[in-house]
Parts: C-alpha cells; structure tokens; sequence
C-alpha cells in the first residue's frame, strides 16, 4: 500500500529513477575489475620484471576509473533529479488532496501534523529515495560482484566473508524491529513541537498581554526535551551497528592475513591474489556499512511514509453524486426531520429532529446560547458536512444532489473568526468573485459599511492586507469579508455572527443596507445580540441541538421564554445603542488601541 501510494508520485522521473541504478552498478562493475589488473601486475608486472605489462595494466585501471567516476558523476545527477522530484510531487499531490478535504476529514489531521508531513516527512522521503536508487543499488551490486570475484579467486578464504555477512544481517535484523517503533513516536513528538510553536506564534499578541513568555518558554523546552529524549532512544539502537561493523571489518582482515599468508607460504595463493582478496575485503565491508546507513534512513522514513500515505489516501465523505445538478434555482431552504453528528460514533447527535421551510428571499434570524448548535445547522446548507438522517433542500433540490461547487458557489458564508489573506484588499473581495470590476467591489463595500474606512487608507483598496490581516481590526475585517461575499451574488447569504465586532449602528446599516439593495437574497444572521436579528422576517431559536421557537420578534416575546429572557437582559436599562442616532462613528470603525 505504502510503496503503491508513494511509487504513483514518481511519475515524470521514472527515466532518472531507472537510469540512476543502471549508472550506479556500471560503476560498481568498473571498480570491480581494478583489484585484478591490480592483482596482475603484481603477479606479471612487478615479480616477472615485466615493465610493459605494467604500463599495459596501468593504463587500463586509469581508464576503467575514469569510466567509473563518468558513471558516478551521472548517478548522482539523475539520482538527484528523481529524488527531489519525487518530494516535489508529494508535497504537490498531498496539498491539493487536502483542499479536497472535507471538514470531517481535516478534523482527522492537526495543522502541525500536516505542516510536519509537508516537511520534515517529505524530506526524509527524499534522502531515502535518493540512497535507495543510489546506494541501496551500488551496495548490493559491489556487495555480489566483490564475493563472485573473491570466490573465484579462493572460495576456502571466501567463507570469512559469508560468515560476516550473515551475522550483520542477523545484528541489524534485530535492531531494526526496535528502532521503527522509536522512530514512529519521534515524528508525533514533532507535531507537538510544531503545535506549541504555531499556537505561540499564532496568539503572540495574548501570550505578551498576559506575560506568560516564561510558561511558553517551558512548554516549548517540554516538546523539545521529549522530541530530544525520543532521538537519544533511537539513535543509541542505530549506533550500536557501527561497532559491529567496525569489529566485522578488523576480523575478516586479520583472518584473511593470516590464513592467506599461510597459503602463499604453502603455495596456494599469490601475493596479487591476497591484496586482491583483501580489496576485495573492503568492498563488501564498505557495502555493509553502506546497507546500514540505508537501513537507519529507511528505518526512519518508513514511519515518515506511512504518515505521508495516510494524508494521500485520506478520501473526503462528501462526492458529487453521479449526474450533479448544475444550477441551484433559488435560496428557498427546507430542512426535513434532520439528525446531525460530527462523528458517526456519537451516541448523542449535535442536531435533533430538525423540521423548518425558509421562503426564498426571507431574512431569518438565528439566535442561542454557546452550544446551542447554531453553526452546525447552517453548515449543512453548503454541504460542509452531511446529514446523518434527513435531507437538507436548497432552491427544491437535495444538497447532496448537487455538483459541490455550484452548490458553495450559491451559498455565501461570512464566519465569526474572518480570514484575510495577504494581498490588497482588492485581491482579497476578488475571492469573492475574481473577475468583480473595481466599481463591483466599491459597492458591495458600501453595502458592508467597509467603503468609509477604506478610503481613509492612503493606498485606498490598493492597501496591503498583511498575513492574517493583523493591520486591520476585527471590524474591519468582518465588513471586508462581508462584502466580500456579497461579491459571489448568492442565493443565500449566511452571517454567522459576523458583526459582532462592530458597534449596533454600524451592525443596523448593514441589515438595512441588505434589506434594500438585497431583496431577492435569502439571508441568515446568527447573533447573540436580539437587535440584530430583530426586524428578521422570522427568528428561530435554537437550544440544545433543536428548535425552540419560529417565529416573528413579536411572536417569540409572547410565546418563547428562553427569547423573552435574553430579549429583556439585554434591553434592560437600555444596553443598545439607538440606532437612529447613530454608534460612533456612523459606518465608520472606532479607532482600536
């Protein structure tokens, strides 16, 4: 699964990652041949006094080396090529599956887990692949090639090597099964580490009016010292390899000296033939050291790809069905008899038994306490999430009947926590619509009661919205994103509790704003203020994941005692502003400390 998920990436660099092995083993099988024109100019050359067939011999091991070191050099190039593209193309493919990501599915990964997976997995992806292709290919190659020729040389000498590679493969066959696991619980401490620093980073603001950089410092040195205490376990396992090694290679010398240089005394071998031998030696040694460096990298980048192939195998719940609507007719919404959990496993589901038809056009108010399942109901318009039981209807037709995009593209939502993108404000309405003349984008500001500030800006709307849009207050950055999605021309326009950053004049301009310019646009405004949603042609109360009361404000105050209760908290002693008078500024946005 995971080599099948991961191999598709390859794709374009298939011809890198095949001529990559092909390059490493032709220059396995040059250095190969050296240790026998070694071996024969000793034996012919040096001991016969033969100077031409040294200079025969030499010439011959110069040019195999230069073949060799052609043959490493273009290794090495298509090795790179195929590796840092098979990275590039995992971080590519596993980034758009997550904008394919349905909310169920992103609730499934944290943000610093898939930040983790884009990085610090991706690269050990790549410097695995790369040695794979490159060493994991040459290792083997000379590893073969050296015990064929030292075999042919003398098989009795030959037994030392066998001996040594069977008990390393036996050594790191024990310690791999242990360091996998380590390494597995390494990268979840790396989320954490990558957690604390962006819940830090993110809410530096909060950390700094509070004065709690000492209680971060110590968060950050716990993640640090568990990541740390984590390598420590793993590495001490790795190391304990290179001793073996170590003592593997000065064992095998020593009995290849002394066994060898008993047989040349009793003539079964020559002096070329030892040096050879003992070349040769060093080649399947140096492979084995190299097949243990390969076996710590894999050994760490397996629980990389297994964490990578999660993120790309990761479906969302939500398809289009297989012949999607392509229109949505009109903002007209029913919800019948609909059940709603997060999580199919939840005993206790988030919305219970929810029945309500909204003609198109109708302003309907959404008020309730924290809890109250306010959110949850108008997510499912959009088809964030489905339905558990029930059908949700917009414009006559059953959202999941719909092609998602035209679907979303019909449904605007402005959110309580607004995100600005860094660009101009410009580029930021153009979300909305990306093709919104200036003069579109001007209006809908007005509409959104953002025009009177903007203006103030000395850039205007050409004025630089930095990342998170933290050169702009929170009401500034509601009105934006509200005119922002008056751009996309909805059939339903959902504000949840989307003004609440801004004064109840300013909050009552823009209901009127809508009332007038926008009549044919079914709107939903969540709330926790009762003049927000007051003169809503209906107003559903919500409480406990189920409708309370439907109805006009008037209605609600003589028959729902949970409206009736929050209406008079907050009217008494006359908490509004009076919106005919006007907040403190009209339209415009107090200036922020």
């Amino acid at each position: 699964m995971i080599l099948r998920v991961l191999g598709a990436q390859v794709k374009e660099f298939k011809k890198d990652s095949v001529l990559t092995p092909i390059y490493m083993i032709l220059e396995v099988l040059m250095e190969t041949l050296i240790p026998l024109l070694m071996a024969s100019i000793i034996d012919k050359g040096v001991e016969s006094g033969d100077i031409g067939h040294i200079y025969r011999m030499g010439a011959l091991m110069i040019l195999l080396a230069l073949f060799g070191l052609f043959f490493g050099v273009m290794g090495g190039k298509h090795g790179a090529r195929a590796s840092a593209g098979l990275a590039r193309n995992l971080r590519r493919a596993m980034y758009e599956n997550i904008q394919k990501f349905s909310f169920s599915s992103i609730d499934k990964f944290s943000t610093a887990g898939l930040i983790t997976r884009l990085t610090t997995d991706v690269t050990n992806i790549q410097m695995a692949y790369q040695m794979i292709l490159r060493m994991f290919t040459r290792a083997p190659a000379s590893l073969i090639c050296s015990m064929v020729m030292a075999f042919m040389i003398s098989a009795r000498l030959s037994r030392i090597y066998l001996a040594a590679v069977i008990f390393l493969g036996v050594c790191l066959g024990l310690v791999m099964g242990r360091t996998t696991k380590y390494f597995k619980e390494v990268f979840q401490k790396y989320d954490d580490l990558n957690a604390s620093v962006q819940e830090n980073i993110t809410g530096i603001r909060v950390v700094k009016a509070y004065v709690r950089e000492e209680y971060e410092d110590q968060k950050f040195q716990k993640a640090s010292h568990n990541l740390y205490r984590m390598f420590v376990r793993a590495e001490k396992l790795m190391v304990s390899i290179f001793p073996l090694m170590q003592f593997t290679v000065y064992g095998c010398i020593l009995g290849l000296s002394w066994l060898g240089a008993k047989m040349i005394v009793a003539g079964g071998l020559t002096t070329g033939q030892l040096m050879s031998l003992l070349t040769y030696c060093m080649n399947i040694l140096m492979s084995l050291m190299m097949l243990s460096m390969i076996f710590v990298m894999v050994t760490m980048s397996y629980a990389s790809a297994e964490r990578i192939t999660q993120v790309l195998s990761e479906t969302s719940d939500l398809q289009n069905p297989p012949q999607p609507v392509q229109e949505v007719a009109n903002g007209g919404i029913v919800f019948d008899h609909v059940d709603f959990s997060y999580k199919k496993e939840s005993r206790e589901p988030v919305l219970k038994d929810i029945s309500l038809s909204i003609a198109p056009g109708e302003t309907i108010g959404i008020i309730g306490g924290t809890g109250s399942a306010k959110s949850s109901l108008v997510s499912l318009i959009s088809r964030l999430y489905d339905v558990t039981a029930g059908s949700v209807k917009v414009g006559g037709v059953n959202v999941k009947d719909y092609d998602m995009q035209t679907l979303r593209n019909a449904v605007a939502v402005v959110l309580q926590k607004n995100v600005l993108f860094s660009g101009t404000i410009l580029e930021n309405l153009r979300w909305g619509n990306k093709e919104a003349t200036k003069e579109e984008c001007i209006h809908a500001c007005k509409l959104a009661c953002a025009d009177e500030f903007i203006s103030r800006f000395p850039d205007g709307y050409e004025t630089y919205i930095e990342q998170g849009g933290s050169n702009v207050s929170g009401g500034q950055k509601q009105r934006l994103c509200i005119a922002r999605a008056l751009l996309k021309k909805p059939k339903v326009l959902i504000l949840d509790d989307s003004t609440s950053a801004v004064d109840t004049a300013t909050d009552a301009r823009i209901r009127r704003a809508f009332l007038e310019e926008l009549p044919g646009i079914t709107k939903l405004i969540i709330a926790q203020r009762i003049s927000s949603v007051q003169d809503a042609d209906r107003i559903i109360v919500m409480e406990d994941g189920k409708i309370h009361g439907f109805g006009t404000h008037e209605e609600l105050l003589s028959s729902n005692e949970i409206y009736r209760d929050v209406y008079e908290s907050q009217t008494k002693g006359g908490g509004d502003f009076d919106e005919g008078k006007g907040g403190e500024d009209g339209c415009q946005e107090s200036p922020e400390a």
